[in-house]
């Protein structure tokens, strides 16, 4: 499900790809169909800011320890990352105008 432009973090990347700059990690499923509407509209924000803002994506079911870390109940559930620390959250489907203004609100 990762692209050009979105980064796919495991378990073991994920610490150093939130570290530096601002990041939005997608918490999502392959099971979960709100999850596979939200990623085209992941593709057009992440076009957008690219160079700007980092978006990635982690798989809740192969990262059990970092999706434990967060605390992640639902998906998809969006976390902003600024310099490895979280800012804010989403839960649940938006639109691309709000992702992006969200995510911009870190930069």
């Amino acid at each position: 499900m990762a692209s050009e432009n979105i980064k796919l973090l495991k378990q073991d990347t994920f610490k150093a790809a939130v570290e530096k700059g601002v990041t939005l990690v997608d918490f999502y499923a392959d099971w979960c169909g709100p999850c596979r509407m939200l990623a085209p509209v992941l593709e057009q924000v992440a076009a957008e800011v690219a160079g700007k803002a980092t978006i990635a994506k982690i798989d809740i079911d192969e990262a059990q320890q970092v999706t434990g870390e967060f605390q992640i109940t639902s998906v998809p559930t969006l976390i902003l990352f600024k310099d490895g620390k979280e800012v804010k959250r989403i839960i649940g489907l938006r639109d691309a105008e709000f992702i992006k203004d969200f995510v911009m609100s870190a930069v």
